[in-house]
């Protein structure tokens, strides 16, 4: 019963502490002056925007999308009990590089594609600040045939890249900022996708005839469906990858 018991109580402060870890993000990431700064620029506004859009700050959770062809990143928000979610703003790249398709090896200068979390916030950045996404993903390892598929693929301040997604300062500020409130809501998994291109009917077309690279028609064909229910609905598909480096939905 003792031993019940000893379990127990871990467990609970376990849950306690991830809890306090949450909902004290905010107050950690004011301790760097770069964000305290992007706060001070951006926080009023943004909230702002948020309620507009019929969103309460204290309880948002937020998407990140983003399209190379376009060179636009979009950010989303919903209410945390909302299935739904709004559109918030549009932050344009500053710079691209590579060509239309995945990234599967390092030092290929690819903007990677496919379906990322948010894996760690950069408030020390050398490009003011920086969200780093979670590529390579589970999909990438399978279906690259290199053994080293880099990493450290950040979207950015200033104006240059290898292959990271640069929004200039003030923009970072404000997704950055976003992503910061909506981490002390509690919200774990920050989903950021990265398309080809806005895969309406005529832009997919267009997309498969620009490319005679069958695996990339292949690959672009697994993606769509995320593109398409998301534009019909709103709302976001459970997504999970097989054996073969495919991309499963629910």
């Amino acid at each position: 019963m003792r031993h019940k018991y000893f379990i127990l109580r871990i467990i609970v402060l376990f849950f306690s502490f991830g809890f306090v870890n949450q909902t004290n993000f905010k107050a950690n990431q004011l301790v760097y002056p770069k964000v305290k700064q992007a706060f001070s620029n951006q926080e009023v506004d943004l909230k702002t925007l948020f309620r507009l859009n019929k969103i309460n700050p204290d309880e948002c959770e937020v998407y990140i999308r983003g399209f190379k062809k376009e060179g636009t990143l979009e950010l989303w928000a919903r209410n945390r009990t909302d299935k739904r979610y709004s559109y918030i703003e549009s932050y344009p790249f500053c710079s691209n590089v590579g060509v239309l398709g995945p990234k599967r090896r390092e030092g290929d200068n690819q903007i990677p594609e496919g379906f990322y979390n948010l894996s760690s916030f950069n408030p020390n950045s050398n490009y003011h600040l920086s969200l780093q996404v979670s590529y390579p993903n589970k999909s990438d390892s399978i279906l690259s045939k290199h053994k080293k598929l880099g990493g450290l693929i950040f979207i950015h301040g200033g104006c240059q890249t290898i292959g990271c997604i640069p929004i200039m300062d003030d923009k970072i500020e404000r997704l950055y900022v976003s992503c910061v409130l909506a981490r002390s809501n509690g919200q774990i998994e920050i989903p950021i996708h990265i398309f080809p291109n806005r895969m309406n009917y005529s832009n997919y077309k267009s997309l498969l005839n620009s490319d005679n690279d069958k695996s990339k028609h292949v690959f672009w064909t697994n993606l769509k469906p995320v593109y398409q229910h998301f534009e019909e609905t709103g709302e976001l598909l459970t997504i999970s990858v097989n054996h073969q480096g495919r991309y499963l939905f629910k």
